[in-house]
């Protein structure tokens, strides 16, 4: 089998790999188009948004503190806050990539590493060719861009009432995200129960009024993970190595 050949079968592979993802983030993408269009974005401008991010929970964040008027440093830091899993993503992918990849090919597909494409990608036997990864993302990039520009364009005829119900799957989204491992983990809970804690403070307690809504979440994430790291760390295995 030649060299075109392969790359080929590569890109197919990974596109069959995540075309299931594609299907998911449609619905889920809609209702961003739908909350971008909703609070004053324009249509484009949602499209826009979606064509140049790949994450939905910092992206939904980050457009609520545009429509709100948030600053530009509260935005950055809100979306670095909340995106800064991608990188550790990364760093963990970077073991299993074929060592041919150039750098320059790490940062086209490193774009379109998400929680579903990470997971994807690393359970995968051996290493991880170019092609495979670029086939990988292409669909969940499609469906993502599709799935806003479906909401944004249809949001002036849907009712009133159905648009504004659909605003709820941005809450049962980071309910999802969220359960699962606070269930299995009790340190995951409590640093959960903490980080609600300290932006229930934040936003009450007329000490802290100055504080906008998009820095609160910022503090209460670092603090939040901070208090956690120091009450509950993670402990180091230490095996002994064996002689040879």
């Amino acid at each position: 089998m030649n060299k075109s050949q392969t790359k080929i079968n590569d890109f197919v592979y990974g596109f069959k790999k995540g075309t299931p993802i594609l299907l998911g983030y449609i619905p889920v993408a809609f209702t961003f188009g739908l909350m971008a269009v909703g609070g004053g974005l324009h249509p484009l401008m949602a499209v826009f948004i979606s064509l140049t991010n790949l994450t939905s929970a910092g992206q939904f964040a980050g457009t609520n503190l545009i429509i709100q008027g948030a600053g530009y440093l509260e935005i950055a830091l809100t979306t670095f806050v909340i995106n800064i899993r991608y990188m550790l993503m990364s760093l963990s992918l970077s073991q299993k990539i074929d060592p041919k990849i150039t750098l320059w090919q790490c940062l086209v597909f490193g774009f379109g590493i998400t929680d579903e494409t990470f997971s994807v990608a690393s359970m995968e036997k051996g290493r991880l060719s170019y092609f495979y990864m670029l086939g990988l993302i292409a669909g969940p990039i499609f469906g993502w861009s599709f799935g806003t520009a479906l909401g944004a364009f249809t949001s002036s005829a849907l009712p009133e009432s159905l648009s504004n119900a659909m605003g709820i799957a941005l809450f049962a989204m980071f309910i999802a995200i969220i359960v699962p491992p606070a269930k299995k983990s009790r340190p995951v809970l409590m640093i959960v129960l903490i980080s609600v804690a300290i932006n229930l403070a934040l936003k009450y307690i007329p000490l802290f009024s100055f504080i906008s809504s998009g820095f609160a979440i910022i503090i209460s994430t670092v603090l939040g993970a901070g208090i956690g790291a120091a009450i509950w760390p993670i402990k180091e295995e230490n095996p002994v190595l064996k002689e040879e």
